[in-house]
């Protein structure tokens, strides 16, 4: 691609006629005879997905054959959406800014019915402070929580392109400093108006990176506008136990979890150790259970649930979801449940 590179026109043409790079068209790994298995177990209102869909070393793991970041930018969705375990995706680019419609539509486009998208907002919406070219506060942010804004420019490209494969529009909160967390009830209120003055339809999901605002008020906000906390495990965020603790109650109903990041790393860090991303580096079993445990629990009360991993999770997000499926149907085994 040359010539403008801004989001919208990085999304033209993205699922037109396949690349073929002198090698046919790209096409999906082949499946095990277990992980079709675990997909069939599985309860059907639950959707695993990865981060993303973007990355060449899961050649043998997603696609039949090496793939250029270019193939998988243009093939990969389509490609990915045929696997029969990953029934939902993330789309985190988002984040950084807002896409139009016509890419959340050309997104529609590439997949099935059932499918479903978990979209980060983007961080204008979240975060609270300009930055500078160091990363450092440089001003507040008039966006910050600003429902107009995020009406306008995050919620209704999302509706408008994805309509019902819209699974979740995603407003995940950097650590926002003492300041803030030393008043979590005030940032619970904030957040109430913020969440209620937004178009009614899609689900929105909160996702925190600390603890201290996990208060009460916090999830009676989210109760109130019909809006759901985003289960994560991240190593700045307490534990999913404690997160379930703290949600108590009002934790029954939809579920959205994300699976981000190996304690003791950072980002950068996990990149450097984990690229590129095909074998599972730093095995998880301890979260990996909390997370079973709690995606079943709801899934076999008839709730919806999205759970999406991330490659710095363990190593591979994809190799992450077989070993979470598998260990969610033992779970349902133990439990004489079924997964339909």
């Amino acid at each position: 691609m040359s010539g403008d590179d801004s989001p919208r026109s990085r999304q033209l043409g993205l699922f037109g006629p396949p690349a073929t790079d002198g090698g046919g068209p790209l096409g999906p790994a082949e499946v095990t005879d277990e992980i079709a298995g675990l997909a069939q177990e599985l309860p059907k209102s639950l959707r695993l997905g990865t981060s993303s869909w973007s990355f060449p070393g899961w050649e043998g793991l997603l696609w039949d054959r090496a793939a250029t970041k270019k193939q998988l930018a243009r093939d990969g969705l389509a490609v990915y959406a045929r696997h029969p375990l990953l029934r939902a995706v993330g789309v985190d680019r988002t984040y950084y800014a807002p896409i139009s419609a016509d890419a959340f539509a050309d997104y529609a486009t590439a997949v099935p019915e059932d499918f479903r998208f978990l979209v980060k907002a983007a961080s204008q919406c979240t975060t609270p402070n300009h930055r500078d070219a160091r990363g450092r506060p440089d001003g507040p942010n008039e966006l910050f929580l600003h429902p107009p804004y995020a009406a306008d420019e995050v919620v209704a490209p999302y509706v408008e392109g994805l309509g019902e494969k819209g699974g979740a529009l995603l407003f995940q909160f950097p650590p926002l400093g003492a300041k803030i967390t030393n008043k979590p009830e005030s940032f619970a209120e904030r957040l109430h108006r913020f969440i209620d003055d937004l178009p009614r339809g899609p689900r929105y999901a909160v996702e925190l990176r600390d603890g201290d605002l996990l208060v009460p008020l916090y999830f009676e906000a989210l109760d109130a506008c019909g809006a759901r906390h985003c289960f994560n495990i991240h190593p700045r965020m307490s534990s999913l136990e404690a997160q379930r603790a703290a949600a108590g109650d009002r934790a029954a109903g939809p579920v959205v979890a994300r699976w981000m990041l190996h304690a003791g790393l950072g980002y950068e860090e996990a990149q450097r150790r984990y690229a590129p991303f095909s074998s599972l580096v730093d095995e998880d079993p301890p979260n990996r259970s909390a997370l079973a445990e709690l995606v079943l629990d709801h899934a076999l009360a008839g709730h919806d649930v999205i759970v999406t991993a991330n490659n710095k999770a363990e190593g591979s997000a994809p190799l992450t979801l077989y070993r979470l499926a598998g260990a969610i149907v033992d779970l349902l085994r133990e439990r004489g449940g079924k997964g339909a």
